[in-house]
């Protein structure tokens, strides 16, 4: 509020002195929007941050959950899979 103060005072003080009212009045509403535009963007910027934060985080779980099926998968097939390995290379031994 401190600011908005400020402004009155020094738009009364444009006023008194028969200063350019239309200049001043032109010059603080230009710098609220900008203040209103710099607020916006930083919102913004903020939020993309926090989309890139959480992106890479679900690629963290996926990832994860990935290795401990794989893991799992792994340790189920055990037996087939070295049947399997075995029979591979006895056929390309038999070449």
């Amino acid at each position: 509020m401190k600011g908005w103060l400020r402004i009155q005072q020094s738009c009364r003080r444009a006023i008194e002195s028969g200063g350019a009212w239309f200049s001043m009045k032109r010059d603080i509403i230009r710098v609220r929007v900008m203040h209103a535009i710099n607020r916006r963007l930083g919102e913004a910027s903020r939020l993309v941050a926090e989309e890139k934060a959480q992106g890479t985080t679900e690629y963290a779980i996926l990832v994860g959950v990935l290795v401990v099926i794989a893991i799992i998968a792994i340790i189920a097939f055990r037996d087939r899979v070295s049947e399997l390995w075995n029979a591979i290379s006895d056929g390309i031994n038999s070449l």
